[in-house]
């Protein structure tokens, strides 16, 4: 699934290893988050390793050079950070880097919060175990909605480049060369800003970034048979979230109408829901049968809507902060670091007002309003 294919902040991770593993969390799940990754980063060995290893298959040899080119792009194209990260990769033998438990209530779009020391505040807890984190989802009380989902990346802020950096890992790098660079420009990007607390700016302002600067690695290096390719990829993309945003905009309307009662508002959730599946089975068709989003559908509900909304809810607001900036991201980089100074409610008005007439930007309380 990809929800897409989000990534992910290690919070949890991060403040584990700053404050000593305490806290209300319990020592449990920072022990976990602490040794989950040690052995991430002890399976890392450098690119130039794997290249040089006969051992190493000829498709990730491949993919490997494309991703050090990509490193290089993000550097002198896209003036993101020139460190450690991504110059190391590790085969973890799963099919996700960590898995994310998201909640929210049965009637909001809003996600339950965890706090964590210097992190701040997300929406979200990460388990590199997938059967840790399914317990996790079980022992939350029954009147919220849950889903579990694997993360293929996660960025450590730029905090561990001391100990190697963030790794490229076999969970996305066999992804199309479009799709692998935008990841590792998201990916890149949390290390230049970061608003404690804020996963909605955090994400969204990575997004932008990945969305941006992918466009850019697609217009001058791909060949035009791989471009032809990527679009169809990107075109399935963006009429899902066309349709999510859809979604989320019909669902919004029905939590925050003050007319109705708890019991119609849960009878047109419902009806919402049985419409959006039978529309997702029309872009299917349309697709000939393409089923990357099935396992996002097949347990859609408040808590992935609202997961999926950190991520693309002020998008447009940042892609008009480029533009104000001169399309020069160095520019636009130190206008984010300005606004992730701000405190939280004074940020996202601010980025509504640069948001395009029309645009759904998240506001400060967790929904979208036009």
């Amino acid at each position: 699934m990809r929800l897409r294919r989000q990534a992910a902040l290690a919070a949890p991770l991060l403040a584990a290893l700053m404050a000593g593993c305490a806290g209300t969390t319990g020592v449990g799940y920072y022990w976990q988050s602490v040794t989950g990754h040690l052995r991430l980063m002890q399976a890392a060995r450098p690119v130039d390793d794997w290249l040089a290893d006969a051992h190493t298959a000829a498709p990730l040899k491949n993919k490997l050079v494309v991703a050090q080119r990509i490193r290089a792009f993000a550097v002198s194209e896209l003036a993101l950070p020139d460190n450690a990260s991504y110059h190391r990769y590790a085969d973890l033998r799963r099919r996700a880097a960590v898995y994310n438990v998201v909640a929210a209530p049965m009637l909001s779009l809003t996600l339950q919060t965890w706090c964590f020391p210097v992190a701040g505040c997300v929406g979200y807890r990460g388990y590199f175990d997938e059967a840790d984190a399914r317990r996790f989802a079980q022992s939350l009380p029954g009147d919220l909605e849950v889903a579990v989902y694997p993360v293929p990346a996660y960025s450590t802020l730029g905090w561990m480049n001391w100990a190697g950096g963030d790794p490229l890992l076999n969970t996305f790098i066999a992804y199309p060369d479009g799709e692998l660079a935008r990841l590792i420009f998201h990916e890149l990007s949390h290390q230049v800003a970061y608003a404690s607390g804020d996963t909605e700016f955090n994400e969204s302002f990575a997004t932008a970034v990945e969305r941006l600067g992918g466009a850019r690695w697609m217009a001058s290096q791909a060949s035009e048979a791989t471009r032809k390719e990527y679009e169809v990829f990107d075109q399935r993309r963006r009429a899902f979230r066309a349709l999510t945003r859809s979604v989320r905009q019909q669902l919004q309307a029905i939590y925050q109408d003050a007319t109705l009662d708890a019991a119609e508002k849960g009878r047109r959730k419902a009806a919402t829901m049985v419409d959006f599946r039978r529309r997702y089975q029309d872009l299917r068709l349309q697709w000939n049968g393409f089923a990357g989003y099935d396992p996002f559908v097949a347990q859609a509900n408040n808590a992935s809507f609202a997961a999926q909304a950190a991520y693309d809810g002020l998008v447009p607001a940042f892609e008009a902060l480029f533009e104000r900036e001169g399309r020069d991201f160095a520019r636009f980089y130190d206008a984010v670091r300005a606004l992730a100074a701000m405190p939280r409610a004074e940020r996202h008005d601010s980025l509504r007002r640069l948001a395009p007439t029309g645009a759904v930007v998240a506001s400060s309380d967790g929904f979208a309003r036009p």
